[in-house]
C-alpha cells in the first residue's frame, strides 16, 4: 500500500483563498446595491383622480345625511316628549276654575256655622276631601300651584299685576295682595297668579302696559301659539 507523504516542498491549500475567490465571484454577479435605482413610478390616470374625488364627496355626503337624521331623531324625541307632558294643558286650564270654586265654597263656610252646625261641618268637610282629591290630581300630573308670598318680589313670569298698592309696610314692586292663586304644568305657566304691587306711598303709578309690557305680551303670545298654549289670564281652546 502506498503512503502519500507531505514534503517540505510540496504546497499545502489555503482555504481562505478559497472562500476569498468564491465571495469576490458571487459579488462580481450581483449588482451593486448602492449603484441600484429604483424603479420608477407609474403615472396616475385622470380617471383615478377623478374617483378619489368622487369617494371624498360620497363620504362628506354621508356623514352630513348621518348628522341630519341625528338631528331629526332628537327633535322627535324633544316633541313626543313635550306632548307627553303638556298633552292635557288645556283641559288642566278648565280645572282650575273648579278648584277656585272649591276654595270659595270653604272661604264661604262661617267658622261659627262650621263648629255648631252638624251638616255645615259634613258639607265643609267634603268639600275638603274633595279638593284635597282634585290637588291630589295635580300633583300626578305634575300641576303645582303658585302662591305668592306677600313681601316677595314680583315676578312677570309668574305673576299678574292687577292693581297697585300704596303702603309703606312693603317694598315697592313687592306683593301687596294676593287675589288668585297660579299654576303651573312641568315647569310651564299655566295660569299666573293675580296680584296687587306695593308702591311707596305718593309715587306716581307705574304704566305696566307700556313698551317694556307690550314687549312681554309679545314674547310669551308668540311662544304660547308656537307651543299650543295661551297667553297668562286668557282662557284657550278648551277642546282637548
Amino acid at each position: 500500500m502506498t503512503e502519500h507523504k507531505h514534503t517540505p516542498d510540496s504546497p499545502e491549500p489555503n482555504d481562505a483563498t478559497a472562500g476569498g475567490a468564491e465571495s469576490a465571484a458571487s459579488e462580481a454577479d450581483q449588482p451593486s446595491a448602492a449603484g441600484a435605482e429604483p424603479a420608477p413610478e407609474e403615472p396616475r390616470s385622470p380617471r383615478e383622480a377623478e374617483l378619489e374625488a368622487e369617494l371624498a364627496d360620497a363620504k362628506d355626503r354621508l356623514l352630513r345625511a348621518l348628522a341630519e337624521t341625528e338631528n331629526l331623531r332628537r327633535r322627535a324625541m324633544r316633541d313626543l316628549e313635550e306632548a307627553h307632558k303638556y298633552a292635557i294643558t288645556n283641559f288642566a286650564r278648565e280645572l282650575l276654575e273648579v278648584a277656585d270654586n272649591l276654595s270659595r265654597a270653604l272661604d264661604a263656610v262661617p267658622p261659627r256655622a262650621r263648629d255648631e252646625i252638624d251638616f255645615i261641618k259634613n258639607l265643609a268637610d267634603g268639600i275638603v276631601m274633595t279638593e284635597k282629591a282634585l290637588l291630589t290630581s295635580f300633583e300626578r300630573h305634575q300641576i303645582a300651584k303658585v302662591m305668592p308670598e306677600i313681601g316677595e318680589k314680583f315676578d312677570h313670569n309668574r305673576h299678574q299685576a292687577m292693581f297697585e298698592v300704596e303702603t309703606a309696610e312693603q317694598p315697592p314692586g313687592t306683593v301687596a295682595q294676593v287675589l288668585q292663586p297660579g299654576y303651573t304644568i312641568a315647569e310651564r305657566l299655566l295660569r299666573p297668579a293675580l296680584v296687587g304691587v306695593a308702591k311707596a306711598p305718593g309715587a306716581k303709578p307705574s304704566e305696566p302696559d307700556g313698551d317694556d309690557g307690550a314687549e312681554r305680551a309679545a314674547e310669551s303670545e308668540h311662544e304660547a301659539s308656537a307651543q299650543g298654549g295661551a297667553r297668562p289670564g286668557e282662557q284657550g281652546d278648551t277642546t282637548v
